[in-house]
């Protein structure tokens, strides 16, 4: 599965680090996320990753194979 995460504002490349199996665009006012979800659980750790470092999450959606 792949999944797009729309995170508000810009993230530096420093936090983007914090998701190495997601690659990322800056766009006008947020940052988007995108890769390969392996399963729930790699969903739900994603996610709490985004909680933990503050960051507020616009949208996410899964992206057609």
């Amino acid at each position: 599965m792949r999944y797009e995460f729309r995170v508000d504002g810009h993230m530096s490349k420093t936090l983007a680090k914090a998701f190495p199996e997601l690659e990322y665009v800056v766009a006008a006012d947020q940052t988007l996320l995108f890769g390969p979800v392996v399963d729930e659980a790699h969903l739900y750790g994603l996610l709490a990753r985004f909680q933990s470092l503050g960051l507020h999450l616009a949208e996410m959606r899964r992206l057609a194979q």
